[in-house]
């Protein structure tokens, strides 16, 4: 059991991790298109895209800023937490 624990926090992490990166992109203007900026991009456009639904359907402006990162991350931990509470 402690290894499945250990393996759900490395997997989220993971996550965290690539989310950042994504947002280090785009204050560095790194093109999307070139390899790792794909691999990035493919791996955490599904957890963005959701974010940003949220924050559209919930109604908040927050003009040029986005802040899905954020979002995604406290949803993560979330559900991070709710599976930790199931499992274990």
């Amino acid at each position: 059991m402690v290894t499945l624990y250990r393996a759900i926090d490395i997997l989220f992490y993971i996550i965290e991790m690539l989310i950042f990166i994504r947002i280090i992109f785009s204050f560095l203007n790194i093109d999307p298109y070139n390899s790792i900026g794909r691999i990035v991009y493919e791996l955490t456009e599904p957890i963005l895209g959701p974010a940003r639904e949220v924050i559209y359907k919930l109604g908040i402006d927050t003009g040029m800023l986005d802040l899905s990162p954020i979002v995604a991350v406290l949803i993560l931990r979330l559900i991070s937490s709710i599976i930790k509470y199931i499992i274990f």
